[in-house]
C-alpha cells in the first residue's frame, strides 16, 4: 500500500512538473510574440484553428481580423504581428492597418480601445489610437472606396515585379512595363 502511495505521489509531482512547463513555454511563447498579460479573445494565427468572425463595421464597410484580440485590463487590445519585419519605426502601412483594427474594436464594442501593439521581429510597438490616427484609417477608406467606383485606376508604384506577382494581373489594364 505504501508503494501504490508513493507511485501516485511522483505522478502526481510529475504531471505538476509538466504543467509548469508547458505554462512556462506559453509565457515565453507570448513575449516572443508581443503579446501583453490578459486574456486572449481571439486569434487568426496558424491554419490548425477555426476561423473565427471578422471584426465589421457597417457604417465604415469595413471588416478585418488582427492576428491577437487580447483583453487587458478591461479593455480589447488588437495586436498584429509581422515577423519578417525588422524597422526601428513602424512602417506607416503597418499603423494604418492597426488603425483600422482599433476603429473596428470601437464600432464593436462602442468602447475607444487606448492602443494597439504591431509586434515585428524581436520588438513591439505600442501605438496609442489617437484622434489623428482615427481620422487617417476614415479617410484611406474614403479614397478607397472612391477608387473602388473609378473606371480607371493608376497603379500607385513603379515596380514591374509587383506587377508580375500581382493576382490582378490578368485583367489590369494599367501594368507597369519593363522598360
Amino acid at each position: 500500500m505504501a508503494t501504490l502511495g508513493l507511485i501516485l505521489t511522483l505522478l502526481g509531482l510529475g504531471l505538476a512538473i509538466a504543467a509548469f512547463l508547458v505554462w512556462r513555454h506559453a509565457q515565453g511563447q507570448r513575449a516572443a510574440l508581443g503579446l501583453p498579460e490578459g486574456r486572449i479573445v481571439r486569434a487568426d494565427m496558424g491554419s490548425w484553428q477555426r476561423c473565427t468572425r471578422p471584426l465589421y463595421s457597417a457604417r465604415y464597410r469595413l471588416a478585418g481580423k488582427p492576428d491577437y484580440l487580447v483583453r487587458s485590463a478591461g479593455r480589447l487590445v488588437p495586436v498584429e504581428v509581422k515577423p519578417g519585419r525588422t524597422a526601428a519605426s513602424p512602417y506607416a502601412s503597418d499603423v494604418l492597418q492597426l488603425g483600422a483594427y482599433l476603429l473596428l474594436v470601437e464600432e464593436e464594442t462602442g468602447r475607444r480601445p487606448p492602443h494597439g501593439l504591431l509586434h515585428y521581429a524581436g520588438r513591439t510597438f505600442e501605438i496609442p489610437y489617437t484622434p489623428t490616427l482615427r481620422q487617417a484609417v476614415i479617410q484611406a477608406l474614403r479614397e478607397m472606396q472612391g477608387l473602388r467606383r473609378a473606371r480607371d485606376v493608376s497603379p500607385q508604384h513603379h515596380d514591374p515585379s509587383r506587377c508580375r506577382r500581382c493576382g490582378h494581373r490578368d485583367h489590369c489594364n494599367a501594368q507597369v512595363s519593363e522598360r
